[in-house]
């Protein structure tokens, strides 16, 4: 057989592997505890031994510690927000699968979530340096790695046992280069495109991703604001993005094609180092966690995308607690806030009118922690 057949016929096996795990759905585990309706999960990222801990929810939203599972690899600790990332743990839509980094090792784990326990089923090389943050669309998985020269690296969810299989030749550069400092990568919510902030640059990397997963680009495109870091995407292809610079919120509607138009600019909160930002499943609403200034504001999204802000600090965490990342409840009921400040992770009632009641707080959480996913 001559090379160039040789070559076809890899391309073809390739491809109807990728077709295969992408069309088989996930393997079914226990649902939680008794008396339990969801969960919160904290990565310590400790550089020994670094863990996930697991908080049950019960029904009014509070919170009790259950336990702590190993990530068998390593991360780098130290500080209030030692990643400067969002998005370093997450479930899948089903909450069935949660996927962490190990920033240390270079490396990102996979959980099988089983009832109040976590059971660790896959680790593999994240394909780079430093990874700090994850997408999740169905069975396709993209890991950004913020280290060396930055990159995201794309992989796929065998339907065999649920372990990572690396998508060859799907690595792609960010358009910053070394000078990036990349803080997340997302999907679109319909996986037509992959988004990246790059903190150190100012601006916006878009990839348009086909049918067998691959993404093509990056298209580079300006913040609109300085220091874009952590951002949600809404219905329609909207996202919203947080601003450390401005301390404001930025809204853009996304296309299919990787465009990117502005569609309201740095709206202020008049807070302190607005970094991280989350979207309950309404879309409705729209949440950022200010670190400087102990504070959560509130803004609201109208179907056009254009963002208000509705409340400076709708919620607040003690003072030097920084707050830093965020998740919200399956049904958006409930918003967590993990502070990096002093160890805790702060609940919150998501009201009807947008406004936070606060439910209470867990404390226990170590040091250089960063990463939190809720169900």
């Amino acid at each position: 057989m001559s090379m160039n057949k040789k070559r076809t016929l890899v391309g073809h096996i390739v491809q109807v592997t990728v077709l295969l795990i992408m069309s088989l759905g996930v393997s079914a585990f226990p649902a939680l505890a008794s008396g339990s309706s969801g969960a919160v999960y904290v990565l310590t990222n400790q550089s020994q031994n670094n863990s996930v801990m697991v908080f049950l929810r019960a029904p009014d939203g509070t919170l009790s510690f259950s336990g702590s599972f190993l990530t068998g690899g390593t991360g780098i600790g130290s500080g209030a927000d030692p990643l400067g990332s969002q998005g370093a743990l997450m479930l899948d839509a089903d909450g069935r699968l949660l996927f962490a980094v190990n920033s240390g090792s270079n490396e990102v784990s996979v959980f099988a979530v089983a009832g109040p326990r976590l059971h660790l089923i896959d680790k593999v090389p994240s394909g780079g340096q430093m990874p700090v943050s994850i997408a999740i669309f169905g069975r396709l998985v993209y890991v950004l790695n913020a280290g060396g020269t930055p990159n995201i690296k794309g992989f796929l969810i065998s339907p065999f046992g649920n372990h990572l299989v690396s998508l060859p030749g799907s690595t792609r550069s960010l358009a910053g280069g070394n000078a990036a400092s990349p803080a997340q990568v997302a999907f679109r919510l319909d996986g037509s495109v992959l988004m990246v902030t790059e903190k150190g640059t100012q601006t916006i990397d878009t990839y348009t991703v086909n049918s067998l997963g691959y993404a093509s680009g990056p298209i580079s495109h300006p913040s609109n604001g300085a220091t874009p870091f952590g951002f949600a995407f809404v219905h329609r292809g909207f996202v919203v993005v947080s601003e450390a610079g401005p301390n404001a919120l930025s809204s853009y509607k996304v296309e299919e094609d990787g465009d990117l138009d502005l569609i309201s600019g740095s709206v202020p909160n008049n807070q302190t180092a607005t970094c991280w930002a989350v979207v309950p499943n309404d879309g409705r609403y729209a949440y950022t966690a200010n670190a400087g200034s102990a504070t959560i504001s509130s803004y609201t999204i109208a179907p056009d995308g254009m963002l208000s802000l509705l409340h400076e600090a709708a919620g607040s965490t003690a003072m030097g607690s920084a707050p830093t990342d965020m998740a919200v409840s399956a049904g958006g009921r409930f918003l967590y806030v993990r502070t990096g400040g002093n160890g805790t992770v702060n609940g919150f009632r998501v009201e009807a009118d947008g406004s936070l009641t606060p439910i209470g707080t867990v404390g226990g959480i170590p040091a250089g922690a960063q990463g939190i996913a809720a169900r």
